[in-house]
């Protein structure tokens, strides 16, 4: 009976607002490490695809034949920078324990650009492209707002 009285009074406790929370606050630190080292991880085997990919095409490829593959290097390329896009949303969330807003929307625009200098035009209807305008529109008109609201609270 004991026992289940201390098992009952540390559910309670631990229930409280502040123990709560602080539990809160360390599996949101060890999920946020968690998913930096997988992105390193991440980063690194794509920097690794990307080197592997321009050492065969540099190497074996007859002359010309590198434009055919220039636009794959350049979404693997652009991959690595959204990656460590993330990576930087991760580890500035690790420092300040916020989210970073400006960050976010910087690498969306990343990743719609990456989208656009990759997309097969022949293949890709009207449509579409008219949904990447707006993205773009819509994150880069964010950006803007969200860069002047910054410098006017920094002033």
């Amino acid at each position: 009976m004991q026992q289940l009285k201390k098992v009952l009074r540390l559910f309670r406790d631990s229930c409280r607002d502040n123990s709560f929370l602080a539990g809160i606050e360390q599996i949101e630190g060890i999920v946020s490490k968690v998913l930096s080292v997988v992105m390193i991880a991440v980063i690194l085997v794509a920097v690794f695809d990307l080197v592997v990919l321009l050492s065969k095409q540099l190497l074996t490829s007859p002359a010309g034949f590198f434009n055919t593959t220039l636009f794959e290097i350049f979404g693997l390329f652009l991959n690595v920078l959204i990656a460590l896009e993330i990576l930087e949303n991760i580890t500035a969330y690790l420092r300040k324990h916020v989210v970073q807003v400006e960050l976010v929307i910087v690498t969306s625009l990343i990743a719609v650009a990456r989208k656009i200098i990759i997309l097969d035009l022949k293949k890709t209807e009207g449509i579409e492209i008219i949904g990447l305008a707006i993205a773009i529109l819509s994150l880069s008109f964010s950006y803007w707002i969200i860069r002047r609201s910054n410098k006017s609270q920094h002033h």
